[in-house]
């Protein structure tokens, strides 16, 4: 295969005719911006020379800081917290026009976090983080050390961020709620003196996911303060699924085949005719007469959803911002960071599936139309055969977001004196968001259903008419959905066509004070004390379109149910105090370097779910100057949000895997209505009808969900090999009361294992066995324990020269995190209990995701005068799909039970490199991403929603050149 060298020498020579446009102003300027393009691994002094400082100098040029995981400042960046950096040089060689294509390849990211490659489930652009596999409603996203109003990290401009700092541990006496599997800091850069501009393009190497981007940033300093201030856009073309052999047909691992197949909601009908099940021969015109059906094979005449769908979804991003600070006196700054983001983008999926029974439609015996003499589907009332279809005329169901983001943190700092070493700020944070969604490909049901109604030919016109002879409805045209090739069905489905439209208000209204400094001294040194106090409150508003709002117990409306939903309004408020206290123990002793002690406390009250008090302990000991021994215990919870309290009843199409196929008995309540001879076979879906909602909807009263992590760790910076430096840390998440939707699979498994378990009452069958419907309240259901090993190692290499050849500086830099326990107890203390366990597993049925054991990130980065370039290795290890395990009910084929599927591991290879042309104040980069070209492993689409695989974990677009240019003034 070949590597594509034509396509990098296009990239290199766009790079550097954008660069030649870009240095037209900029030759002959006097003042340059800080050269942000060196790894810091090179440009960091070293450590050798710093120490070689008088003690006494020394003393005057160290700082104190505070790290992501404290409150406290202090000269120590290496603490009891494990913190994983990300600095400016490497989000610049990543070559990444957004920070979310960047966090999801740490090694501590695991489960199914979204991003851009998610299509059918998602479509807003949005990019988010979950630290530990626990989900992105456990990973707490700052800026600066704020709460964010929208945990889209594609939201936050790359070119304004300096470093992220990323805690992979409990932090919820620090922070308050939701920082369970860890924090996201992203510290934005100051103190920026001077201009850069910077312009990016990439396309993959089927020339296609086409992106363009640019930023600039502009900062200037004086005595009494600075300002920053930029722009960043960027824009990416979707990818169609019928570009890439994977994702291009619906495969199947049924009955240990593997096939191309589809859905049997089909243009040409799954009809449950009185002689059997029959699909439409051909494509006749007018109306149809039973000598057109022949009998439905399910895996011919299947429909291939899958060339419909997309691989990358198209976005569009504008972002702005602002940094200020500003010496109001000697002892108080006041400072201002704002930023905006628009972010538009959409999904598209398959034209819209028509089933009758589940959409609530009837399609009358008595239609002229219909050549079968019998009703079919259903109105609440008269239950009729099976009909389902697809309404390919109406083109693809699309999803449009428009989505605005306004963040402004505005306060003060100071200290209480030149000889006092306490500082303090206060602060006001506001968040604004909208999103705005309309769909497309939608049908108004409610004129549909006297269109399938009774109908009649008029003896005196020969017109097709609505009703009856007797009572015959004007107004009205018949459908014939019996055949939705013909010009009339099209015609008429048009007529009946319905976007609908959904808006998303967001507001949150924080304060905050914080104090910090020293209290009194021990042998050891100063005990050292954080204080503070934040009232925080929080206001949604969702609006539906009234043809979408839900109204029926099946989370039905006047369109299609999946996109049916509630309008909501609601809002809480809490209020929070914390303390935290580090208290040296022992300091320069025999194997006792330092010791010292950190503990604690934040106290939350919540208007909706009441108070929660969460403690922290950790302990940090250097037996030597090389060493530090670490460990953190930190008491950890989640508060409800307004969707988990609030939410009325939506439609959803969760994957279900229905434990009834081939029932002979002995679990009425799961199997009701289905045959006990062994002969039911399913729906022949992946994906059920659920109804989604909120606790307060289905009665239930929410609790914050608690529990504790864990972390002990070794850092090792030996003084023997400058630049080398090595960790382990051990850690573990405990935690109860899991706030979640009860997903499909959970209900009928527990129901199936347990006669009378009260989730029987959520599932919903017809007559002859199928599922109607799902309901998925949200509760506080299950417990997590969770466990692994994480290690990292850093070291830049000491200059040496090649036969007195300057060969450059090297630094290589290993991540990785090994899954020791991932387990979910999905119903505590209830009969028929059953825990998952997913540590090594893959699995969407039940929401979960992908828990390989191993996950790793490695890097290797050159650099000599000039010149720079970085190759980065992503690992991800093999996983299986299913369990042998019968109580968990995971299968890799939709037909056996315990069927497990191995899938291999995987290693992506990028490479960047870079040329700094000093007469011009320029840098050009250019990469190529997934260099070797390596396609997704198969999954199947019984088994996932996309394109037949991981779209959460693996790369979808294949090889990816990108070239960038930047110029500073």
């Amino acid at each position: 295969m070949k590597f594509g060298v034509k396509k990098l020498s296009a990239s290199v020579h766009l790079a550097l005719s954008l660069g030649a446009v870009l240095t037209l102003g900029g030759v002959s300027t006097a003042v340059f911006a800080q050269d942000a393009g060196t790894s810091a691994n090179v440009d960091a002094q070293d450590q050798s020379a710093g120490a070689q400082q008088a003690p006494d100098q020394k003393a005057k040029t160290l700082e104190t800081v505070t790290v992501t995981g404290s409150r406290i400042r202090r000269v120590d960046v290496e603490t009891a917290s494990p913190v994983h950096t990300i600095d400016r040089s490497q989000i610049q060689s990543s070559g990444k026009a957004t920070l979310g294509d960047l966090l999801q390849e740490i090694p501590s990211v695991a489960g199914a976090a979204t991003n851009p490659q998610v299509n059918n489930g998602g479509g807003d652009g949005a990019s988010t983080v979950s630290l530990r596999g626990l989900g992105s409603q456990r990973t707490l996203i700052l800026v600066n050390g704020h709460r964010v109003a929208r945990n889209d990290i594609n939201a936050i401009p790359a070119s304004m961020v300096e470093r992220v700092e990323v805690l992979k541990d409990g932090a919820s006496a620090t922070y308050g709620s939701d920082a369970i599997g860890g924090v996201v800091n992203f510290i934005l850069r100051k103190d920026y003196q001077g201009a850069e501009i910077s312009a990016n393009v990439g396309e993959s190497d089927q020339n296609d996911g086409f992106r363009r981007g640019f930023s600039a940033i502009f900062g200037h300093s004086s005595e009494k303060g600075n300002i920053t201030a930029g722009l960043d856009y960027n824009k990416f073309d979707g990818i169609s699924s019928a570009r890439r052999d994977f994702a291009k047909n619906a495969t199947y691992l049924s009955s240990g085949s593997v096939f191309n197949a589809g859905s049997s909601r089909t243009p040409s009908g799954q009809i449950k005719a009185p002689s059997g099940t029959v699909t439409l021969n051909g494509q006749p015109t007018g109306k149809t007469s039973l000598s057109d059906y022949r009998p439905y094979d399910s895996r011919s005449d299947a429909y291939n959803y899958q060339e419909q769908n997309l691989i990358q979804t198209p976005q569009e991003r504008t972002n702005a911002f602002a940094l200020a600070n500003y010496q109001l006196t000697d002892s108080i700054q006041a400072h201002l960071d704002y930023f905006y983001n628009k972010t538009t983008s959409n999904f598209a999926i398959a034209p819209l599936p028509f089933d009758a029974l589940s959409d609530g439609v009837l399609v009358s015996k008595n239609n002229y139309y219909n050549p079968f003499g019998v009703d079919f589907g259903t109105d609440g009332t008269t239950q009729g055969n099976g009909f389902r279809s697809r309404f390919t005329t109406l083109g693809q169901r699309q999803g449009h977001y428009s989505t605005e983001t306004n963040q402004v943190n505005a306060g003060l700092r100071g200290n209480f004196g030149n000889d006092s070493t306490w500082q303090w700020d206060a602060d006001l944070n506001y968040g604004h968001i909208t999103q705005q969604q309309r769909s497309f490909g939608y049908i108004y049901y409610a004129g549909l259903r006297q269109a399938l109604g009774p109908s009649f030919q008029d003896p005196a016109t020969g017109a097709i008419t609505c009703g009856t002879a007797a009572n015959p409805i004007t107004g009205c045209t018949p459908l014939n959905i019996f055949n939705v090739y013909d010009p009339q069905t099209i015609a008429t489905l048009k007529n009946y066509a319905a976007n609908p439209y959904y808006n998303t208000l967001t507001i949150s209204r924080r304060a905050e004070a914080n104090a910090s400094g020293e209290l009194f001294n021990l042998p050891a040194g100063a005990v050292s004390l954080a204080v503070g106090a934040d009232y925080d409150k929080e206001y949604q508003n969702y609006g539906v379109d009234y043809i979408a709002t839900t109204s029926g117990a099946g989370g039905t409306c006047q369109i299609s149910q999946e996109a049916c939903s509630t309008p909501l309004s609601g809002s809480f408020n809490v209020k929070e105090v914390y303390y935290e206290a580090l208290v040296p123990i022992l300091a320069d002793k025999p194997f006792v370097k330092s010791l010292n002690l950190t503990v604690g406390q934040r106290y939350s009250d919540y208007s909706s779910v009441g108070s929660k008090t969460t403690t922290k302990v950790a302990v940090e000991w250097r037996p030597i100057d090389d060493l530090l021994l670490r460990g953190t215990l930190d008491g950890v919870f989640r508060a409800p949000t307004i969707n988990d309290l609030y939410a009325g009843a939506a439609g959803s199409a969760p994957p279900l895997t229905d434990p009834c196929i081939g029932y002979t008995g002995g679990h009425p309540n799961a199997c009701q209505n289905v045959p006990t001879d062994g002969s039911f076979k399913g729906s022949g879906l992946s994906q059920t009808t659920g109804v989604n909602s909120g606790s307060v909807a289905a009665g239930y009263k929410l609790k914050p969900e608690y529990g504790h992590t864990y972390d002990f760790g070794v850092v090792y910076d030996p003084s023997w090999a400058q630049g080398l430096s090595v960790s382990a840390d051990l850690w573990r998440v405990t935690l109860n009361d899991t706030i979640t939707n009860v997903g499909a699979n959970t209900v009928v498994n527990a129901c199936y294992n347990n006669n009378a378990s009260p989730f029987c009452s959520f599932i919903h069958r017809f007559n002859d066995g199928q599922v109607n419907y799902i309901n998925q309240p949200t509760v506080n259901l299950g417990s997590l324990n969770v466990k692994g090993v994480d290690f990292s190692g850093k070291y830049r290499i000491p200059h040496f020269d090649v036969a007195g050849t300057n060969v450059g500086d090297f630094a290589v830099s290993l991540d990785a995190t090994y899954l020791i326990r991932y387990d979910n107890d999905t119903a505590p203390g209830q009969p028929g209990d059953v825990t998952n366990h997913m540590a090594g597993v893959y699995n969407q049925q039940a929401q979960y995701g992908n828990f390989t054991r191993w996950r790793a990130l490695g890097g290797l980065n050159w650099t000599a005068g000039a010149w720079s370039a970085s190759w980065t290795l992503r690992y991800i290890g093999a996983v299986n799909v299913g369990s042998k395990d019968p109580s968990m009910g995971f299968s890799a084929d939709a037909a056996i039970p315990n069927v497990v599927l191995r899938i291999p591991s995987i290693t992506y290879n990028n490479f960047q490199f870079g040329y700094n042309i000093a007469q011009y104040n320029t840098r050009v980069d250019v990469g190529v991403d997934n260099a070797f070209d390596k396609q997704p492993p198969l999954f199947y689409q019984n088994n996932v929603l996309n394109a037949n695989t991981d779209v959460n974990t693996y790369d979808t677009i294949g090889r990816y050149f990108w070239a960038r240019v930047t110029v500073k003034f």
